[in-house]
């Protein structure tokens, strides 16, 4: 997928000093899709939170992540429970439009097309934005990160190898076929809806078994 994120912005500070959000600055990212977005069902009551949007080479918004539970930071697993840290419990949900090969906006070259296995890769690169190996210098995460993302893609590309297993879980009550995985660091699955697009994905601390996507009704609520 020929994609790039608009990472989520350094939101200024409130009155009284406390930072507002910065989910609170990028719904109009979110609004200029023309796809709909996809989050945890209702049966999830905790905080929901906007994270940040892909873009096309044409800037067309093609994918996007809507973050459930705590707000995950990067941080030494190893660290965290040396310090009985409580684990972060999340889980974000990614919405991939799913587009046919075509060709960009400006007619220089041809668009990927889009599948599940775009959903699945952008779910488990997502997952490895927010996991530190236990023990690892900070100065060599880069070459980590660098190479388990090559292994996600690989993973991506094979969801019938034996790394992945079938979940049924409900998208807008229908029970839908998912490919799923579970690693040390977290949880990925993948699958589509009726709706047109593709929904992946990832999360730790929370089981993705007993979970539920739905459509979002109203996505400028979230700002």
């Amino acid at each position: 997928m020929e994609t790039t994120s608009r990472a989520v912005a350094q939101a200024p500070a409130a009155e009284g000093g406390q930072q507002v959000p910065s989910a609170r600055r990028t719904v109009d990212g979110y609004l200029q899709a023309p796809f709909p977005w996809y989050g945890l069902d209702e049966a999830f009551t905790g905080p929901r939170w906007l994270m940040q949007v892909g873009t096309a080479a044409d800037g067309a918004v093609e994918h996007g992540s809507i973050g459930h539970g705590d707000e995950p930071s990067v941080k030494n697993e190893y660290a965290a429970a040396a310090t009985d840290e409580p684990k972060e419990r999340f889980a974000v949900v990614v919405t991939v439009a799913a587009n046919p090969s075509r060709r960009s906006a400006d007619g220089t070259g041809l668009l990927e097309a889009t599948s599940v296995s775009s959903a699945a890769w952008l779910a488990g690169v997502g997952l490895l934005s927010f996991t530190w190996p236990g023990q690892m210098d900070h100065t060599l995460r880069d070459d980590w990160l660098e190479q388990q993302t090559e292994t996600a893609w690989a993973l991506a590309d094979d969801l019938s190898g034996p790394e992945w297993s079938m979940l049924s879980l409900p998208v807008d009550g229908v029970p839908t076929p998912f490919h799923y995985r579970e690693s040390e660091f977290g949880w990925v699955l993948a699958g589509s809806t009726q709706e047109g697009v593709h929904v992946g994905a990832y999360g730790r601390g929370m089981s993705a078994y007993g979970l539920g996507f739905a459509m979002i009704k109203d996505i400028a609520a979230y700002a």
